[in-house]
Parts: structure tokens; sequence; C-alpha cells
């Protein structure tokens, strides 16, 4: 088997680093076990990089690898699947299963875009409805499969104005996963960074905290990126003229009904959602942990007399792969801070302490960026860069949170290449609809890129620190 150009240079570097580790004399100050942890993590990451195959394959090689040679022990490895935060997204997938399966999500969404009158009030009313899913449904694919049904509405009702077509295929899956960042469970990158940090620093971010300081940046980059994508995919003369939706446009690409009352099903269901939301949203009052609040309410969904979704059925739309990634990148990032290989790995960095905040934080979200042009999968670029971030962090007297939750929020953007993100490519090729073309990708991502970075940096240091995250680590 012949290796390609890509494959090669990352072999070649992670062997590399393998061999200078390797020598007693290099790396002064590391551990044998820091050793073993960066030669795993180097390998690891240069397979995500450079391989094709599968990453929670890697990420669980690269768990026994640890503790086979004695960095970590069985029970850390193997605890790490019952962490709460797993629970938490297990019961999520559960109450998403029970929101999909009534329709009311379809509903939400008809009621929001048929009010639209003009090409503006529809994008920044669709932006709004793919935000609020963001409550609903604890993945990006699974929200892009969910509004497909209205795209393709949308796509018909508009057909004669082809670029207004193209610019709502390259909106729903930009905002979808722009708004991620609203809620912990909007992405399981999510999930690493809280267990990252707790492992690191002993601070946890509940739900009620990530809601705090999240949506507000998940609504400002949202219509922030609509406002980009409707000005760089259309003219002028596109964006004149009426907009007319009707709810039974939209009934045609979906079974639930749109309209009309609320069967017995969805009212339950909106009802437990609702509840379960107010739960989280009020952990500080009741102080029931959110994984606790999920559970119940994926009992009560899946409960043989006033459920509206089978168990079974529930449990075949959670995502096993991304929680075994999960639970073997949060091994990996326990390894990373007790052998102190990532406060080593950081501590050759220029400048130290005498860094300003501002550049600091400013470099992690340049860098967090820019990383899903390498790493594709954002549960992976958390994994590599969470660790690092946080150390340096704490070398450099930045607020570990601050930073941690700056390179999560920066890592949300993958929107550069039809294969970046799931959602991406799902909205790239839909049968009997023309939607965007890579170059249209491209001219969108160089104007959004650096717009949504300057908006989290901003964030960071002005907005969060008057929601109780500091710059600087007290």
């Amino acid at each position: 088997m012949s290796l390609s150009l890509r494959q090669t240079a990352t072999l070649c570097v992670a062997l590399s680093i393998c061999a200078l580790l390797a020598v007693p004399g290099n790396a002064p100050g590391l551990t044998t076990d820091g050793r073993l942890t960066l030669a795993v993590f180097a390998l690891a990451t240069c397979a995500w990089i450079g391989t094709p195959i599968d990453d929670t394959f890697i990420a669980l090689g690269a768990g026994l690898a640890l503790v086979v040679t004695g960095v970590l022990d069985s029970e850390t490895l193997f605890g790490t699947l019952g962490d709460e935060t797993v629970w938490l997204l297990i019961c999520a997938f559960v109450l998403a299963a029970a929101v999909a399966g009534t329709g009311l999500a379809g509903r939400a969404a008809a009621f929001l875009v048929t009010g639209a009158r003009s090409v503006r009030q529809l994008v920044h009313l669709t932006t709004a409805a793919l935000v609020v899913t963001a409550f609903a449904v604890p993945a990006t694919s699974g929200r892009a499969a969910l509004a497909l049904p209205v795209f393709l509405a949308l796509a018909k009702a508009l057909g004669e104005r082809k670029r207004l077509v193209v610019m709502l295929a390259l909106l729903f899956p930009t905002v979808i996963l722009l708004s991620a960042v609203a809620t912990l469970i909007g992405a399981g990158a999510h999930l690493i960074t809280v267990s990252v940090l707790w492992e690191a620093t002993g601070e946890q971010i509940g739900f009620t905290e990530w809601l705090l300081l999240g949506l507000p940046l998940a609504i400002a980059t949202a219509h922030l990126a609509a406002e980009v994508v409707l000005l760089t995919t259309t003219k002028r003369a596109d964006r004149r003229g009426p907009v007319h939706l009707t709810a039974e446009q939209i009934q045609e690409h979906t079974e639930q009904p749109v309209t009309g009352p609320l069967s017995q099903a969805e009212a339950r269901c909106a009802l437990l959602l609702g509840t379960v939301v107010v739960l989280w949203c009020s952990e500080p009052l009741h102080r029931v942990p959110p994984a606790v609040v999920a559970l119940i309410g994926a009992v009560v969904a899946a409960s043989p007399a006033i459920g509206t979704v089978r168990l079974k059925d529930a449990l075949k739309t959670v995502p096993w792969s991304l929680l075994l990634f999960m639970a073997a990148t949060m091994a990996m990032g326990i390894a990373l801070s007790e052998s102190r290989a990532a406060a080593w790995l950081v501590s050759g960095l220029p400048g130290g302490s005498s860094v300003p905040a501002w550049a600091f934080l400013a470099g992690v979200v340049a860098v967090s960026t820019a990383a899903h042009l390498v790493l594709q999968s954002r549960s992976a670029r958390s994994s590599v860069l969470v660790p690092l971030v946080i150390a340096a962090a704490l070398a450099a007297g930045v607020n570990p949170v601050a930073a941690a939750l700056a390179s999560t929020a920066a890592a949300g953007f993958c929107q550069t290449l039809p294969a970046s993100a799931k959602p991406v490519a799902l909205f790239s090729d839909i049968p009997g609809v023309a939607t965007y073309t890579p170059r249209d990708l491209l001219r969108t991502a160089a104007v959004l890129a650096p717009l949504t970075a300057a908006l989290v940096l901003l964030f960071a240091l002005a907005v969060w620190p008057l929601l109780g995250v500091p710059v600087l680590d007290r």
C-alpha cells in the first residue's frame, strides 16, 4: 500500500517526535510518564491529521497505549465512560429522538419562517429558528438533518431565485455550526472541554454557566454570519422583492403536521422539553445535576404510559462512536495533565507570563479558528488544543476557563471546505437542488473567519468578564 504525501509527512513528524523523546538527554525536566504521554499524543494527533483511520479507533488505541505503558490505570480509562457528561449526552439524544418523532421542530420552524416578508427577514428568522434547535438536538449533524425538510420547502418556494437558494443552502449549515456554542450539549467538544478543565484545574462549568456565557455569543455569531452569507452570496437585485412562504409549502416536505392544534404526544413532549430546559437553567436553585435532570427526562420520554418514543428506538440515535471517542480523549487529557506533559510542552513558548493577556487569547483564537483546516473532527480539535491551552494559560497568568472557552468557541468555525463538517457536506449535495460550490464556501469563509474570531476575542476580553469569567487568573 503506497502512502500519500500527506500521510508520509505526518508519519515522519510523528516518528521524529517519538525518536527525540526517546533520547535521554532531550526534554530535561520531563518524566518518563510525560515522555510516553507526549509520544502517544503526537502519534494520535498525526494519525487524526494524516490518515483516513476512524477517529474513535485512534483515540481508543491511544487510551489503550497509555494503560499498557502504565501512564494511566485501567480504572481511569474505563471510568471516563461513567462521567456524568457522557450520561448527559446519552439522555439528551433520547430527548432529541422524542422531539424529532413528534414534529415539534417542524412546527416551530414553520411558525417563524412563514412570517417573513423580505429576504433579510427570512434570513434572520431562519437563523433564530436554527439557534433554538440547539436546545432540542445535541449534535450539529442531527440538527442539520432536522432542518433539511425546511430548507427543501424554502428551496422549492424560491425555485426561480437561484441565488437565494444557494444563500440558504449555505446559511443553514453555517448557523447550525456557529450556534452550537449556545449550550453545553451543543457539541461533544464542549463536554470534552468541561471534563479537561475539571481534571486540570478543578473548575467546573455547569449547564447554566455555559448557557450564560455561550448563548449571547451564539446569537451574535449566528446573526453576524447570516449577514455575511447574505451579502457574499447574493446581489442587491437578488435581495429585492417580497418573500411569501406558506405552511402548506413546508408541509409538503414533512410527514408531521406543521399547523393546527397540538396532538397529545406533541403537547406532552413540549411540556417535557420545556420542563427539562427550565430545570437545566435553574440548576443553581435546586442543585440537581444536569445529567440527573436529563436522565429523568429521558425516562419520562421513553416511558410506556406517557412517553413519545420507545427507548430501544431512541438509543439507536445515540452516537456511541462519539461517546467512546469522548471517553478515550478525556483519558488522554487526564494523562497530559497528571504527567505534567502539557505543562512541559508549553513551558518553552516565548514570552511566558510577560505576554499580554489579550495577545495570548488572540493567539489561542487564531490557532483554534484555523485548526479545522488540519483536524476535521470538532471533538478531536478540542482534545488536542484544550489541554495545551489550559497549561499555557496557567503559565501565562491567564484564566484557563476563559482560554478554554475561547478556544472551543473559535474551533466551532469549520465552513471552509465541504469536507470540513458533516452539516456542510450534507447541504452541499442535495439531489434536485442546486446548492453552493466550493468557491462559494471559500468566498464566505474568507470574510466570516476573521469576523467570528474577532467576535470570540471580544467576548473573551469584554463580555465574559462581566459574566464572571475574568481574563486574568485569580
